[in-house]
């Protein structure tokens, strides 16, 4: 693995759509990484804040690039431990699948269902050693705590603490008979096209990850057709306070996560054959 720095950066910040830079941070430089998955999905961003160094990482690139379905996760996840993150917090924009998770609000999932349609590099274990990571509790519990404790200090902020969040493939939208199975037959509460495998990478690499998902939308299955127009208007409010959050978050971050809460950090232990 060759990186242009040697520094360490414990906290990784990704930034979902309409996140593509963080206001605030001080002593900023870009680092490139070279991965053996190609290239991610732009260059790091370093930088301090409150204290703390951060690396930042725009999901789709700067300007919005790279669409769900064609992200290089295993680069951007691998490029991230390579720097020595621990801890990842990701925002992203999803879909609402129940009338009380409104347009504005935000979600803290505790669950998620894959259905992506198995186009995506979705495990660094390929042959050799093999790995089955336990995704029975997907997130970290420690982080997700330590997000809704500081949430709470966002007046503006209305953020919803359990959730299961639908992956799919994407680009498209749902069509009106596959919302009303996620919501009606899967139960699930948010739709999204990027958590998948960002989140099951991320604990292949013994990181403690957690997602902020923005409500943009009721999903198709309100019989209003979800427009790109409606998700852009709606996202840039959510844009304002996800960097209003993402400091509240950062101050209250130990250097270590506490393993009684977490396995992340330990979820290889039981995994490997």
């Amino acid at each position: 693995m060759l990186v242009e720095t040697r520094e360490k950066a414990l906290i990784g910040v990704i930034g979902g759509s309409g996140i593509y830079d963080l206001p605030g941070l001080e002593n900023v430089r870009e680092v490139k990484i070279y991965t053996p998955y190609g290239a991610p999905s732009d260059n790091i961003i370093l930088g301090e804040l409150k204290g703390r160094t951060i690396a930042f990482l725009p999901r789709h690139g700067r300007g919005h690039k790279i669409p769900p379905h064609r992200i290089n996760y295993r680069a951007n996840i691998w490029a991230l431990k390579a720097l020595g993150v621990k801890w990842v917090i990701a925002f992203s924009a999803v879909g609402s699948l129940r009338e009380d998770y409104r347009p504005g609000d935000f979600v803290l999932p505790d669950q998620f269902i894959d259905m992506t349609k198995g186009v995506r590099g979705f495990t660094f274990f390929e042959g050799g050693i093999v790995g089955h990571v336990s995704c029975a509790d997907p997130f970290c519990e420690h982080l997700r705590q330590v997000i809704l404790e500081a949430a709470s200090q966002v007046p503006e902020i209305k953020i919803h603490p359990k959730g299961t969040y639908v992956c799919i493939e994407g680009p498209r939208f749902s069509t009106r008979a596959e919302s009303r199975v996620w919501k009606e037959v899967f139960k699930a509460d948010i739709i999204g096209m990027t958590l998948v495998p960002e989140v099951n990478l991320a604990c292949e690499a013994e990181m403690c990850y957690a997602t902020v998902s923005m409500v943009t939308d009721y999903d198709v299955w309100a019989e209003k057709p979800v427009t790109a127009e409606e998700v852009v208007k709606t996202m840039g409010e959510n844009t304002v306070k996800a960097k209003k959050l993402l400091p509240k978050i950062i101050e209250r971050l130990p250097e270590k996560p506490d393993e009684k809460l977490c396995s992340c950090c330990r979820s290889l232990e039981t995994a490997l054959v």
